[in-house]
């Protein structure tokens, strides 16, 4: 699947931070894949304003493929925020993709 900077961050933002032996190495690995290198830091030029986070333009999107278990985990996240009523506009497009899809 491919990712844009931001599909990458909201990943990022609500995959568990919590949970058993198995899924926590998963979700590692899954942070792994969806973090940013060096050279793709240097070319976004990070910045935070308050609450928001910006960047420069010009990153291609990143092909990152999930396994079962790791699309069980990431649904899971986005039917918890959903049954929490705390699905923000910004998930919209990715809970399509990883919920509906």
């Amino acid at each position: 699947m491919k990712l844009s900077v931001n599909d990458r961050l909201i990943l990022l933002g609500i995959i568990p931070l919590q949970g058993d032996y198995t899924t926590l190495k998963i979700v590692r690995d899954m942070r792994d894949e969806l973090s940013f290198s060096e050279e793709e830091h240097k070319k976004l030029q990070f910045r935070q304003e308050e609450t928001m986070v910006f960047w420069e333009e010009g990153l291609e999107d990143k092909e990152i493929s999930f396994g079962e278990k790791a699309t069980d985990i990431i649904v899971d996240a986005f039917k918890k925020l959903d049954s929490q009523k705390k699905l923000r506009i910004e998930h919209m497009e990715l809970y399509e993709k990883f919920v509906e899809g």
